[in-house]
């Protein structure tokens, strides 16, 4: 019988871990915190490892793994940037992710977030905490339909997202190094980011971190911005410079955002800080700020995700224990 450690498993994801091993004859051993230099030594004797990283793994590791005979770390996420592909490549194993388990899950959010943004949702309940029920102009808002909605990267998630705005009747601008055949039924490719941003009043963020898009949308970008626009970004925290993003919050180079995810989120997220607190003054800022909303990277959270993210990366750790490789290799 095949071994299999899993890391970082939540408690809600016990349950379809272990019907998972037994459908599948595994033995599978769950493991507190993630893959570190500490925690690795658990992987000696063990076939497979898998984990839900929000913290990068030390160089380190993928020799030792290597010399344990493991030929693989599944990650639990679509988002892969904990890992340094390369050295893992130099000691053969293989880093696979999720790349789809629920794309409706984040597009909903998504054009919720927007709608929160668009309707002016926070203002509202703080005007109706504070018993002003008063029609005003500041919270009068504009309509989907007569918006253009622009959609950086069109992936699974993205191009669901752009079907969900466009069903309400908004146009539909986009951006992505390959552009998507089936896509240009119900959206338009742009040749730039800035080309996107420039007429959108809603931007949208689909795109993966990596490092060339690095603080991409920085004080630069924003400039290209409509003041009325909104920011929504339900992707990747590191592709946005959250110095500049506040900047122009406060400078009137965009109306508002919303942010499902942070750069620098590892430490805080998803844990409870309410007695430890943030350190991180910058973090701090930008959920307090009077133009943001800010979620703890909870776009994905919904039924259908939870299962299938524990499912597709045990059976991607499956693939290389029975095949050499797995479909979802991202190295």
């Amino acid at each position: 019988m095949k071994k299999i450690i899993a890391f970082n498993v939540r408690e809600e994801e016990v349950a379809i871990a272990k019907k998972w091993a037994v459908d599948n004859d595994i033995e599978l051993t769950i493991a507190d915190g993630q893959l570190n230099m500490e925690s690795v030594q658990l992987c000696e004797g063990f076939d497979g490892v898998t984990t839900s990283q929000n913290s990068r793994v030390p160089n380190e590791i993928y020799p030792i793994l290597k010399g344990f005979g493991i030929k693989q770390i599944a990650q639990r996420s679509a988002g892969f940037d904990y890992y340094d592909l390369d050295a893992a490549r130099e000691s053969d194993i293989i880093i696979s992710n999720v790349p789809v388990y629920s794309p409706e899950s984040i597009a909903e959010f998504t054009v919720a977030s927007a709608l929160n943004l668009v309707r002016k949702f926070p203002l509202i309940q703080e005007k109706t905490m504070a018993y002003d029920f008063r029609w005003q102009p500041e919270i009068r808002a504009g309509l989907l339909n007569e918006m253009t909605v622009g959609v950086i990267g069109t992936g699974h998630i993205g191009r669901v997202t752009a079907k969900l705005f466009h069903a309400f009747g908004a146009k539909i601008v986009a951006y992505d190094i390959y552009q998507n055949e089936e896509a240009k039924s119900f959206l338009e490719y742009k040749d730039s980011i800035e080309d996107v941003v420039k007429d959108a009043d809603i931007v949208t963020l689909h795109v993966p971190a990596t490092k060339d898009n690095f603080h991409q949308f920085d004080i630069k970008m924003f400039e290209n911005f409509k003041p009325s626009a909104y920011f929504v970004n339900a992707a990747r925290g590191s592709v946005v410079n959250t110095e500049d993003l506040l900047k122009a919050l406060d400078n009137g180079l965009l109306a508002g955002a919303a942010l499902d995810t942070y750069e620098n989120e590892g430490a805080y997220i998803p844990k409870d800080n309410r007695e430890s607190g943030i350190e991180d003054e910058l973090f701090v800022r930008t959920i307090k700020h009077d133009k943001v909303i800010f979620t703890p990277h909870i776009a994905h959270y919904t039924d259908v995700s939870v299962r299938n993210i524990m499912n597709i990366g045990l059976n991607s750790v499956l693939d290389v224990l029975n095949t050499g490789d797995t479909k979802n290799r991202v190295n």
